[in-house]
């Protein structure tokens, strides 16, 4: 650790998992670091992580107040990043109820799946093309979000269309601003100063979103009855016993700003990593087109139905969340209450709390001793008990406890079928033939660095 600044070069480098994980190996599990003034745990195993969301998901269930938390979540009334509390038990309850249901996620399946035939008609009409699979990915599942969240009134050819591209740049400024700590994170007290000016930035930002959001709610307000997720939330919130001084708009704009730039940013950057692995095997390839001919045949294209047949496949898709989850050190907790973990490790109030999937999701102890290479029958064999919701403590991509992800149908949904649909339909290469870098950066999203070039063929007539 350094002097006054801790181990913030370590948060500061591309790849902080990967260094925390080094430690890890040194100092056991669970240890310390200091980002400044602040006082950070970091855990690195399954069954402390148990231990953590089963006795003690109550004292860890607050996020830290980081300062482009509060300039971009509406001053934290984005319910992801609320404090624990009635207004996010409520709000939490209500996106779960009325927004991502299994229900209502079968409701919008034909939005996804009309996004998914209009991409892959782009591109399947020609001999052989190529594509950067990064933005490939990025415009389809922003799409599909954008429907979902503000309805066709805003695209195809809707009034707000215009809006898309500007909003779509702003979304990536915004997910890149998330991942930026600022000095006032580590030293509170600095608080009142600007240093580097991110957050003159991030205040930027948020006024552009805000903009586009106020007009989204106007035009619902005027010719409602689209089935959005702004519609859903103008009906029920006014009823809604949330227990907050914050106004109606603030809460629709705060929660839709929310879901599309999760939806968006995660799914796109899971599905280049996926397709990632799978170019660097071909014969975990040739084993998913097996299935999709065997399942499916060669005759339709395949819709959100048949994902359960396609076991392959998502054992692929849960390898890929094990080896690169999406946030490879989680959503950090705050921590309500002094308690003592097992061992004797004491995890005092006011500290933080890091999960290092990276490491836990590589433990040879738990995934033997070929835990670092991409191996899907794992999970149709000794793992095929282990599903990616956290129930195990084993793989934990949309985390665990009253804070998990409450988007984890809806991601996977997308991810299923986009992917079933682009190797069903089409023939897939590296565009150069070689193996394709796995080199990733970012903290709160971990992306592919450099663009994924491909060169898809038609697969079927």
């Amino acid at each position: 650790a350094w002097p006054v600044a801790g181990h913030l070069h370590i948060m500061a480098g591309k790849k902080p998992h990967v260094a925390l994980a080094s430690m890890a190996d040194k100092h056991g599990p669970v240890f310390s670091i200091k980002l400044g003034s602040r006082h950070v745990v970091v855990v690195s195993d399954h069954e402390l992580a148990k231990e953590l969301f089963t006795a003690h998901d109550g004292s860890i269930s607050s996020r830290p107040k980081l300062r482009a938390l509060k300039h971009l979540t509406y001053d934290f009334a984005m319910f992801g990043f609320a404090p624990y509390g009635s207004f996010w038990r409520g709000m939490r309850k209500l996106v779960v109820v009325e927004l991502l249901s299994s229900k209502r996620i079968e409701m919008m399946s034909h939005v996804r799946e009309s996004e998914i035939t209009e991409a892959m008609d782009r591109v399947f009409g020609n001999d052989g093309v190529l594509v950067d699979m990064k933005k490939w990915f990025g415009d389809l599942t922003f799409k599909i979000m954008l429907r979902m969240m503000a309805g066709d009134r805003f695209c195809h050819g809707g009034a707000g269309e215009m809006e898309i591209p500007k909003l779509h740049k702003l979304l990536k400024e915004y997910v890149r601003l998330m991942g930026v700590f600022v000095p006032a994170d580590a030293w509170p007290f600095l608080r009142w100063f600007d240093l580097g000016g991110q957050e003159k930035i991030m205040k930027k930002t948020a006024a552009e979103m805000d903009g586009i959001l106020t007009w989204w709610l106007t035009e619902a307000r005027k010719h409602s009855g689209d089935n959005s997720f702004i519609d859903v939330l103008l009906s029920v919130l006014p009823t809604a016993e949330l227990r907050s001084e914050l106004d109606t708009d603030t809460i629709i704009k705060a929660t839709i700003e929310g879901l599309i730039t999760a939806g968006t940013q995660t799914t796109s950057m899971m599905l280049t990593w996926i397709l990632t692995l799978i170019l660097n095997h071909p014969t975990v390839l040739n084993k998913i087109q097996e299935e999709l001919d065997q399942k499916i045949g060669r005759n339709r294209r395949p819709i959100e139905s048949d994902v359960n047949d396609l076991v392959y496949l998502k054992a692929v898709v849960k390898e890929t969340f094990r080896l690169y989850p999406i946030s490879p050190l989680g959503i950090p907790r705050q921590v309500s209450e002094d308690f003592v973990l097992r061992g004797g490790h004491r995890i005092p109030k006011g500290s933080w709390v890091a999960l290092n999937l990276w490491r836990l999701q590589r433990d040879a102890a738990v995934w033997s001793d070929d835990a670092s290479e991409f191996r899907p029958e794992r999970f149709l064999e000794e793992k095929r008990n282990v599903d990616v919701r956290g129930r195990e403590f084993e793989l934990m991509p949309f985390g665990a406890g009253r804070r998990s992800c409450p988007g984890m149908n809806l991601g996977l949904s997308t991810v299923h079928c986009v992917l079933a649909n682009l190797l069903h339909g089409l023939d897939v290469t590296a565009a150069d033939g070689r193996p394709v870098d796995t080199d990733g950066e970012g903290i709160s999203i971990y992306s592919k660095v450099r663009p994924l070039h491909v060169f898809l063929k038609p697969r079927l007539n």
